[in-house]
């Protein structure tokens, strides 16, 4: 797939959640020419490189202190934010793991609370060690977006349920329920210009309504009165709404 796609694509990281944040997925990911970013548990056992002496026999060491999460290294400290009366440190600093076979780029986002004094926090790492703090936590951040449009084209479009069996006719049914979220997405915008609660299953409503009032109107010997019409467009398109359409002049 990766040689696929790398004519039309450069490729250079692979975004996954914290499920993958292990030495094989690191691994793999390396293997392909990639980077990872990727998320540790919180309570990962980090530790900075050793940078002391040589002991003068034996292999040298490798490992130096076990990184303490309530006492990061201020020189790794990168930004302080205040808002909502929580401050939020972001640290960024190059560690080991013994699980895995290189050095690690981290970035720990810790938030504390100014009334109760607790603390938590989020660890990110990649394998690319001269990645900014703040592209590896915007980069991250897209896997949720990642995660929407998926569960938006399972619930909404049938990415979970079609019938397909054949290679070519999955990759047509995933493709279309992809490719709806996004027509969705841009359906949804203009239309919460005048309809803000508007949501994708309100859309499908509405549609499914349109389409019914185009086949009734077809059986129909003659049409009823333009405002009749509207008024009853607006009723029929509106029939299992989840988010009541505020009042509006004219139909979706």
């Amino acid at each position: 797939l990766t040689q696929r796609i790398a004519p039309l694509v450069p490729l250079t990281y692979l975004l996954l959640d914290g499920y993958f944040g292990h030495a094989a997925a690191l691994q793999m990911a390396r293997a392909q020419n990639l980077h990872l970013i990727s998320k540790l548990r919180t309570d990962a056992a980090l530790y900075t490189p050793y940078a002391g002496p040589y002991a003068g026999r034996g292999p040298r060491q490798i490992y130096g202190a076990k990184l303490d999460y309530r006492a990061l290294p201020l020189v790794a400290l990168q930004t302080t934010t205040v808002a909502g009366g929580v401050t939020t440190r972001i640290f960024q600093i190059e560690l080991l793991h013994k699980e895995f076979p290189q050095p690690l780029n981290v970035v720990i986002i810790q938030k504390t609370n100014a009334q109760t004094g607790k603390q938590a926090h989020v660890i990110l790492f990649s394998s690319d060690l001269n990645l900014s703090a703040t592209t590896m936590i915007d980069y991250y951040g897209l896997r949720f977006q990642i995660e929407f449009n998926f569960r938006d084209a399972k619930q909404h479009w049938g990415l979970e349920d079609f019938m397909n069996v054949t290679p070519a006719a999955v990759t047509n049914a995933a493709n279309l329920a992809v490719f709806m979220v996004t027509v969705a997405a841009a359906l949804v915008t203009d239309q919460r210009v005048a309809d803000p609660p508007i949501s994708i299953l309100d859309l499908k409503t509405a549609y499914r309504g349109q389409k019914y009032m185009d086949v009734v109107m077809k059986l129909l010997p003659e049409k009823p009165d333009p405002v009749l019409l509207t008024e009853l467009m607006r009723t029929v398109t509106s029939l299992g709404r989840i988010h009541p359409r505020q009042p509006a002049t004219s139909p979706p």
